[in-house]
């Protein structure tokens, strides 16, 4: 391998509000010769692209890397090996290469797939990480509450769970945080309903950004209709 290759550098850039970038996030944003980040859906401006379009400069590379939103296996590997070869293309010219990062590049990111699937096609290339704020953090902040105190156990359920195990999850931590709750609030609101912890649950929706909603006190909200940006923090469960 070429050592004079660039480094590819996963940047968080945070939740939303284009300030919750870190200053180390921000300096090596500024500075890249390539920048990419994820495709927009129908045309529009991704998330992360919006965070970071006020540091952007036009002498930067832009590159938009298209990162399917399904469950289809084959499908997901082929969109990382294609955005993965793309970054290549910089990076052997002995460009670096920042990917912008929506909340944190270390929580549930695409970025994981993208270095995974670059170090497998090009073994020796160098990653490096450059943690931030992610989403659950941004919410509570929202709500002015923190988000653990004292010994609190917290877990985290991303989108694909089982009523079953939400309900385990319930019996044994102290807070619960539910990731892209959308797709699964009205059997979330009965199982809340069930063990009398609606008073205790609050949604924030789309966090830290100008059309930012938060809803507490759900106990007559079985039916909200949520963004795909959202989720939802039980406190006291147990």
């Amino acid at each position: 391998m070429n050592h004079s290759s660039g480094i590819l550098y996963g940047v968080s850039v945070g939740p939303g509000d284009p300030e919750l970038i870190t200053l180390k996030g921000l300096n090596i944003l500024k500075t890249a010769p390539v920048v990419a980040f994820p495709a927009g859906v129908r045309g529009k401006s991704g998330i992360a692209e919006n965070i970071i379009s006020p540091w952007l400069n036009s002498e930067q590379i832009q590159l938009s890397l298209k990162f399917p939103y399904v469950q289809d296996e084959n499908i997901l590997t082929e969109a990382w090996q294609l955005a993965a070869q793309e970054v290549w293309e910089y990076l052997k010219a002995g460009q670096d290469v920042v990917f912008a990062c929506e909340g944190d590049v270390s929580f549930y990111s695409t970025f994981t797939y993208l270095a995974q699937t670059l170090v497998q096609l090009r073994p020796g290339v160098k990653v490096e990480t450059i943690p931030g704020v992610c989403s659950p953090l941004a919410a509570v902040s929202s709500l002015g509450l923190p988000l653990t105190v004292r010994d609190q156990r917290l877990v985290v359920l991303p989108a694909l769970y089982t009523m079953t195990a939400l309900e385990t999850t319930l019996e044994q931590a102290d807070v619960v945080v539910l990731m892209k709750v959308s797709s699964v609030y009205e059997q979330v609101w009965q199982v809340l309903k069930q063990q009398d912890l609606l008073d205790n649950a609050y949604v924030v929706e789309w966090a830290t950004l100008p059309q930012q909603k938060i809803y507490a006190g759900l106990s007559d909200r079985p039916h909200l209709q949520l963004s795909y940006f959202s989720l939802m923090i039980v406190q006291g469960t147990s």
